[in-house]
């Protein structure tokens, strides 16, 4: 028998093509560990340029001084702390007091610090050694224009509601009680102590919507809406349990009408830490004392029978992150990212 043969050699055939599929798979590595590693290192870079922002923002909104404009050394260390290397770049960090915005631009660094761009591993076999990351974040800080909560007014020109100190300590112990000081409600009489109740409008129980610049409608009466018992009991079980009860009340400065026809103008927002209350029914949770955290609470806390009304605590530098901007520095800011 003839062995069969092919007409041409195919010997070193296998050897270009297989230098050719290594390219191909070299650069299939590349795309996948190389691009996984660099959208991590993206994230890193984010979550440190979001919490430079709104640190940043946060801490302006509180200074008693002008924001500095340039933050890059604020800036650097929440982006060193996000990152895994705890290395990376600050290319800017602007506050504009004016605008009350930060914006923040961080940029990848090598794991020694040495330069500004990210390693690649195996994408440097096709010649691409280095890739250049960044991430940028915009915080804006303000007052809040708007809320909704616990359906309790203050009256502006009844308390001293000015910016809280920026240590981030209480302004003022207050303990209100009828005729003491002499402020007038919706309805023309002495409110007690300066604040009045809110009409319940909202679908939520005891819970009242409002906005700088509009009228809000009271509810005229010594006692608080009967749907607020469920959230007054929450506050008395999170004080017995040793927690804190922070509380972002609406401002008005001015009231109009009377009973049901009586309005409050709304000109923004302070948060009460609260520590006891006299409401109503002078029991179950109408009527509180967080004498653990105040041992002379019983003392303190002047209205406690009859038909007078109280609460007492502590008004607080706060931050939220809701409401939107455009109300009066009562100590209670807005913070929140834009971009």
């Amino acid at each position: 028998m003839r062995r069969m043969t092919s007409k041409g050699s195919e010997r070193g055939v296998v050897a270009p093509m297989t230098a050719l599929l290594m390219v191909f798979l070299l650069g299939m590595a590349a795309f996948a560990v190389d691009v996984a590693t660099m959208y991590s290192e993206h994230a890193q870079l984010q979550n440190g340029a979001d919490a430079s922002a709104l640190a940043i923002a946060n801490q302006c909104s509180k200074a008693a001084t002008p924001c500095a404009a340039d933050q890059a050394a604020a800036a650097s260390g929440y982006a060193n702390g996000n990152a895994l290397d705890a290395h990376s770049n600050v290319v800017s960090a602007i506050a504009d007091a004016g605008a009350g915005t930060v914006d923040v631009t961080i940029q990848s660094q090598t794991a020694d610090g040495s330069s500004n761009h990210f390693s690649l591993q195996f994408a440097k076999v096709i010649g691409i050694p280095t890739a250049d990351i960044s991430a940028s974040a915009r915080a804006k800080w303000g007052y809040p224009s708007s809320g909704s909560g616990f359906p309790l007014a203050f009256s502006q020109s009844c308390w001293n509601l000015g910016p809280a100190t920026p240590t981030g300590g209480d302004v003022q112990k207050i303990t209100w009680k009828p005729g003491t000081p002499s402020c007038t409600n919706a309805s023309g009489l002495t409110i007690p102590g300066g604040w009045g109740w809110l009409d319940d409008a909202s679908t939520d129980p005891c819970t009242a919507v409002t906005s700088v610049g509009s009228f809000t409608t009271s509810n005229p009466g010594n006692n608080p809406p009967t749907t607020c018992q469920t959230i007054l009991q929450s506050w008395k079980n999170t004080l017995t349990a040793g927690g804190v009860v922070k509380v972002t009340f609406p401002i008005f400065d001015t009231a109009s009408g009377s009973g049901n026809t009586g309005v409050f103008h709304i000109v923004g927002y302070a948060t009460f830490s609260i520590m006891g209350w006299h409401f109503g029914n002078a029991s179950g949770p109408y009527e509180f004392r967080d004498t653990s955290t105040d041992p002379g609470m019983n003392a303190n806390l002047a209205c406690s029978s009859g038909n007078d009304r109280c609460i007492i605590g502590q008004f607080v530098e706060y931050s939220t992150s809701i409401g939107g901007s455009g109300g009066s520095d009562f100590g209670t800011s807005s913070v929140s990212l834009t971009k």
